[in-house]
């Protein structure tokens, strides 16, 4: 296995801290703001996607599949794995931004 540096493991942490609290807003008891859960799953993606690109995967999976394993275990809302597209969206937006960039 190759050495993973700091930034992963820094990433992962904070993405796996981000899918909790996306998750965990969107499953709130009042929370009916998809357009917010949305944006929060695009931005948290895109940037992990750009800092790291390399596990642009990693990063939309961990986000957007908290979001749907929250959904699906607390709510049975199977619909949410519409997250995940959202997800690899935005890792991959900034997977290719940083691309470009380069």
């Amino acid at each position: 296995m190759k050495n993973l540096s700091i930034q992963f493991w820094t990433l992962l942490v904070v993405s796996i801290i981000a899918g909790i609290l996306i998750a965990m807003m969107d499953t709130s008891q009042n929370w009916d703001d998809t357009g917010i859960t949305v944006g929060a799953i695009l931005i948290t993606t895109f940037l992990t996607g750009a800092i790291r690109n390399d596990f642009a995967w990693l990063w939309a999976l961990i986000i957007g599949g908290s979001v749907f394993g929250f959904n699906a275990i607390l709510k049975s809302n199977y619909g949410s794995a519409v997250a995940l597209i959202f997800a690899f969206a935005g890792a991959y937006a900034g997977f290719f931004m940083r691309k470009i960039m380069k």
